[in-house]
C-alpha cells in the first residue's frame, strides 16, 4: 500500500483476529507504527488473553515494521485511555483510531437479558467512546487526527441481534457527532460497515452476495487514515466495503412533511399522516419472509 501513512502512529482494537488484523498489518505495511489492541476474547466475549495482540504485534515486526501490544478491554475508560497512552509512551503521538474490537450475543428481543444487552452495547459502542475520548484530546491539540468507528449494515435493524444493531447505529451518530466537533480542529471521523468473512459473519442467517475478504476493508482504511481522505474533506462519512463494492450511506435527512399550523389533533394525524407524509419503507421487513422461511428448512437465503 506504499507509504501512505509514512510518520503517522496508529491504533486498531479488535486487532487480534480478522479485519482487525488485517487494518494493524495494512497501516504497519502501509508506513505506520502501530498500537494492536486486543482483549482477545471469543466472539462471545469470553475467556480473554493477552497473546493474540502480541502475536499480530510480532507480525508486524518481522516484516520490518514497528508495533506494541496492548490487551486492554475497550469497554472501560481506563483502557481506552491505555491504548492512547501506549501510543504517546511509545511514539510521541496518535495520528489515527479504528475501532473494530466488537462481541456478539444473540437473542431475540423478547428473550434478551440484561448480560446479553449490556456487554454487546459496551464493546462496540461504550468502546468506540473510550478510544474515541482518549484519542480526541491529543489529536485536538496537534490539530489533527483521524478517527473511524466500525458499523454494520445492520444499523438498518436486526431480527435477533438488537443490542448489536443498536450499538452500530449509535456508533455512526458518534461518528457524525466527532465529525461535527472536531472539525475545527482539524480531526477527521468515519465510520466503516464492512461485509467480509470473519468469525462474526460467520453465522449469518442468509448468503450474502456482496461477500469480501478482510483486506478490502484495510484497503479503504488505510485511506481513510491518509492526509489523501482529509484532503479531499471525507469526514462524518459511512461506507460499506463489499469485496469489489464500494459504497457511501446517505446523510439521515426528512422525506415529506404536513403542517397543521393551528394545532395538531389526533384526527387531524390521521388524515394527513397516511396521505401527505406516509412511510419510508424497511428494506429488512422485505427481506423477513425470505429469512425466515430459510430458517424452518435450514438455509441461507441471500441478501
Amino acid at each position: 500500500m506504499g507509504n501512505l501513512l509514512a510518520g503517522k502512529v496508529v491504533a486498531v482494537t479488535g486487532a487480534g483476529r480478522g479485519i482487525g488484523r488485517a487494518v494493524a498489518l495494512a497501516a504497519a505495511a502501509a508506513g505506520a507504527r502501530v498500537v494492536v489492541n486486543d482483549y482477545g476474547v471469543s466472539v462471545d466475549g469470553a475467556a480473554p488473553t493477552s497473546d493474540v495482540a502480541q502475536g499480530v504485534a510480532k507480525e508486524i515486526e518481522a516484516t520490518g515494521g514497528e508495533a506494541v501490544a496492548v490487551a486492554d478491554d475497550v469497554s472501560t475508560m481506563a483502557g481506552g485511555q491505555r491504548i492512547v497512552d501506549a501510543a504517546l509512551t511509545s511514539y510521541g503521538r496518535i495520528d489515527g483510531v479504528v475501532c473494530v474490537a466488537g462481541i456478539l450475543r444473540e437473542r431475540m428481543l423478547f428473550n434478551m437479558t440484561e448480560e446479553e444487552w449490556d456487554p454487546v452495547v459496551a464493546t462496540h459502542l461504550k468502546g468506540t467512546f473510550t478510544v474515541f475520548r482518549a484519542a480526541s484530546s491529543v489529536m485536538r491539540a496537534q490539530r489533527a487526527g483521524t478517527l473511524i468507528g466500525f458499523t454494520s449494515g445492520n444499523h438498518q435493524g436486526s431480527v435477533s441481534q438488537a443490542n448489536y444493531s443498536a450499538a452500530k447505529g449509535g456508533v455512526i451518530s458518534l461518528v457524525r457527532s466527532a465529525a461535527l466537533g472536531l472539525n475545527k480542529y482539524g480531526v477527521t471521523a468515519n465510520a466503516v460497515a464492512p461485509v467480509a468473512r470473519t468469525r462474526m459473519s460467520a453465522n449469518v442467517p442468509m448468503e450474502l452476495t456482496e461477500m469480501g475478504e478482510p483486506e478490502d476493508v484495510a484497503a479503504l482504511v488505510v485511506y481513510l487514515l491518509s492526509d489523501a481522505a482529509r484532503e479531499h474533506g471525507v469526514t462524518g462519512q459511512v461506507y460499506t466495503v463489499a469485496g469489489p463494492k464500494i459504497a457511501v450511506w446517505a446523510q439521515p435527512r426528512e422525506l415529506r412533511a404536513a403542517y397543521a399550523f393551528d394545532g395538531w389533533t389526533p384526527q387531524k394525524v390521521a388524515e394527513l399522516l397516511p396521505g401527505s407524509v406516509g412511510v419510508d419503507p424497511m428494506p429488512m421487513l422485505e427481506r423477513l419472509e425470505a429469512m425466515e422461511k430459510a430458517a424452518r428448512e435450514g438455509t441461507r437465503p441471500n441478501a
